[in-house]
């Protein structure tokens, strides 16, 4: 869980001070709601597309603790539970990646949503049979962050 944490952390702040083309690796979305009121939007919208919310983690009192200066920072992992479960089953390389999520926090007046683009994971895992999810799962998420970003 760690890892998963430290790389949105570190993806995000990559995002921030490297080139565009660097960008092409996350989806991200900005919204003028509040943190609150983007997260309850962001949690609708997971729901709305079918996911179930798996778990909310705080990601800034461990982020405060390494001398970063957050506030309001987590992340939010998502899937469908026999979805994730099948794909476990078959394809245990993917447990590390499983269940998606979206990292959120707040900068200044704005909320920020960042993750990975699901369909990067076909650069590791070719597989045919696999493609479908990550092809799904990135159409998915663009609505998500679609939601977040258009709910005022």
């Amino acid at each position: 869980m760690k890892t998963i944490i430290r790389f949105l952390a570190i993806a995000f702040f990559s995002l921030l001070l490297t080139s565009p083309a660097k960008a092409d690796q996350l989806l991200s979305a900005r919204s003028s709601q509040d943190f609150e009121e983007a997260m309850s939007t962001l949690q609708a919208a997971i729901k709305n597309n079918g996911y179930q919310l798996s778990k909310v983690q705080r990601v800034d009192v461990g982020l405060q603790a390494k001398g970063y200066k957050t506030d309001k920072y987590r992340v939010v992992f998502y899937g469908k539970a026999e979805e994730i479960a099948d794909l476990a089953a078959k394809h245990p390389e993917l447990i590390p990646y499983l269940p998606l999520n979206i990292a959120i926090f707040s900068e200044e007046n704005n909320t920020i949503l960042a993750a990975g683009r699901p369909e990067l994971l076909k650069e590791f895992f070719p597989s045919a049979d696999l493609a479908p999810y990550f092809e799904r799962w990135e159409k998915d998420l663009e609505k998500i962050l679609d939601e977040v970003r258009e709910t005022k």
